[in-house]
């Protein structure tokens, strides 16, 4: 503990005092990132954890000299957090290289060695990428090369074995992504038109002696080959994207008991013009789920990328049951409808009308006991927000939300109504409050809820924040949670205790599941 403290200090002086370092005829760049948390015992949320002593610690360092660069990247789990499925794999609890590379960009070509960051398309065929508040990162290692033709052509190959938590899986991939500029071609005016296609092959022996028989699941060789094909359309405020992918026989999940074929179809159609702007989702989904590695389990074996097509929320209630999406198959969308209309006289007043419709049924008659399609996910939603002046802002929000516990295999689905109500005073340049009330009503699963938040900003440096939720009905439990930040330069820190419910916990429409805890929180992140 104390070492860790010092290496916290000397590290936020570091970034306090340099915006970058030279070196030489270069220049050295990096962050450094921690959160640390003290867990206490609280016998009303059932929280009697074994370690009472859990931090995460991320340091990165990147070298840039021309067109040359490097980078490292060191993890330390000291161990884990709770709800971190890399707390319970061998060396979490220890530092550990968690990215490394030395890459050249030409003008025409780039070439990287080390491990790769990178998505074809829109992921539904491979994403390797890293997510520290869900505790992933499936970033390959390998070579990628990418080559432009001029503005015409792009190419892009990679080869490597996927990170696998703290280490590699016994798996490679290697695949190639090509985008190809018609716009440029034609020398369209007014209109970009783009197509790419996408091929990724994944390779893994099938051990005869392991606890699963493979070819009795329908597995008959070591390789998986997957495809896609997309397109990008935009012209004056209208833009449209659309994608379409492959896979050939494969376990979609960890629990599959044989394997099948899999596709995936997602199309996206917007239009903007003058505050308004229009935007509508649809995504197929069947027996897509790619794993890094066919023997292991957990959020981040994940060779792809397919996120919930849902409005994301920052409100704790409205955020209380997230939607989780449904691999094996599911077919649905959003709708997302908002309007500005702003004062010509006043540009300190204004008013935003927001709506959001996402909605998300099973795929197959298998998937649920009647053999009907089923409501997996229904959320309907609205806020309205106002600028009265320089001083006063509001915002109303009410969303429906209906959704199946089960994933649609039987009939049986919960029903909140949510209400917030937002309201932010400015008391001058430097001095803010804000405060938050909300209700969540609901005749099923836990009942009612309500909540509350309070935060005082004291620019450009302090915020302070006070708020609780408390179940009325079911476990009548508060969830409450105090803290201050501060932020000078390139470094905040946060300090914050309290008490945090079981449940989800998502970053860009990808969850994972954390035990309820009572703690102290230290969180720093800097960079220099």
């Amino acid at each position: 503990m104390k070492h860790l403290v010092l290496m916290i200090a000397g590290l936020c002086g570091i970034a306090t005092a340099n915006a970058q370092i030279n070196l030489g005829k270069g220049y050295l760049s990096g962050s450094f990132e921690t959160n640390t948390i003290y867990y206490l015992n609280d016998s009303k949320i059932g929280s009697e954890p074994t370690d009472h002593f859990g931090s995460n610690n991320y340091l990165k360092l990147d070298y840039t000299l021309g067109r040359f660069s490097a980078g490292i990247q060191a993890d330390a789990y000291l161990p884990a957090l709770l709800g971190y499925e890399l707390g319970e794999r061998p060396g979490a609890n220890h530092f550990y290289l968690s990215s490394k590379y030395i890459q050249w960009a030409d003008t025409n070509f780039e070439v990287l060695v080390g491990d790769i960051f990178d998505q074809f398309g829109n992921g539904l065929v491979f994403r390797s990428y890293e997510d520290r508040q869900l505790g992933i990162n499936t970033g390959v290692e390998g070579i990628r090369g990418i080559y432009r033709f001029g503005n015409y052509v792009s190419v892009k190959g990679l080869y490597g074995r996927p990170r696998l938590y703290t280490k590699y899986a016994d798996s490679w991939v290697r695949g190639a992504n090509v985008n190809v500029s018609l716009t440029d071609i034609f020398a369209m005016d007014n209109v970009l038109l783009t197509l790419e296609g996408s091929y990724l092959n994944r390779h893994e022996a099938l051990d005869k002696d392991a606890m699963r028989d493979f070819a009795a699941l329908g597995l008959t060789g070591p390789d998986l080959n997957l495809y896609s094909g997309g397109i990008n359309f935009n012209w004056k405020n209208l833009f449209f994207r659309g994608e379409y992918a492959g896979k050939g026989k494969d376990l979609p999940t960890a629990v599959a008991e044989k394997a099948v074929n899999g596709r995936a179809v997602l199309g996206e159609i917007g239009y903007s013009r003058k505050g308004l702007g229009v935007s509508g989702t649809f995504r197929m989904l069947d027996n897509m789920g790619t794993l890094i590695s066919l023997y292991e389990t957990g959020t981040g074996n994940v060779l792809n990328y397919l996120p919930a097509i849902t409005r994301q929320y920052t409100y704790m209630l409205a955020n209380l049951n997230p939607y989780q999406v449904n691999v094996e198959g599911e077919l649905g969308g959003q709708i997302d409808v908002s309007y500005r209309l702003r004062n010509r006289e006043d540009r300190y007043r204004y008013w935003i009308f927001h709506g959001n419709l996402s909605n998300f049924y099973t795929l197959r008659r298998e998937q649920s006991q009647t053999g009907n399609r089923e409501l997996l996910w229904l959320d309907m939603n609205f806020d309205v927000e106002r600028q009265w002046n320089r001083k006063w802002k509001t915002t109303f929000l009410f969303s429906f939300q209906e959704w199946n516990p089960h994933h649609g295999f039987k009939h049986r689905t919960y029903v909140s109504n949510i209400f917030v109500a937002d309201v932010t005073y400015k008391i001058d340049h430097k001095k803010s409050i804000r405060a938050e009330l909300q209700y969540l009503l609901s005749d099923e699963y836990e009942g009612d809820w309500v909540a509350g938040l309070v935060e005082f900003g004291l620019a450009p440096h302090w915020s302070f924040y006070i708020s609780d939720m408390y179940n009325k009905d079911l476990t009548k439990t508060n969830y409450y949670n105090g803290g201050f930040s501060y932020t000078k330069n390139r470094t905040r820190i946060q300090i914050s205790y309290g008490r945090n419910r079981a449940g989800y916990i998502c970053s860009g429409g990808v969850c994972r599941y954390s035990p309820a805890y009572t703690g102290c929180n230290i969180a720093i992140t800097s960079s220099f």
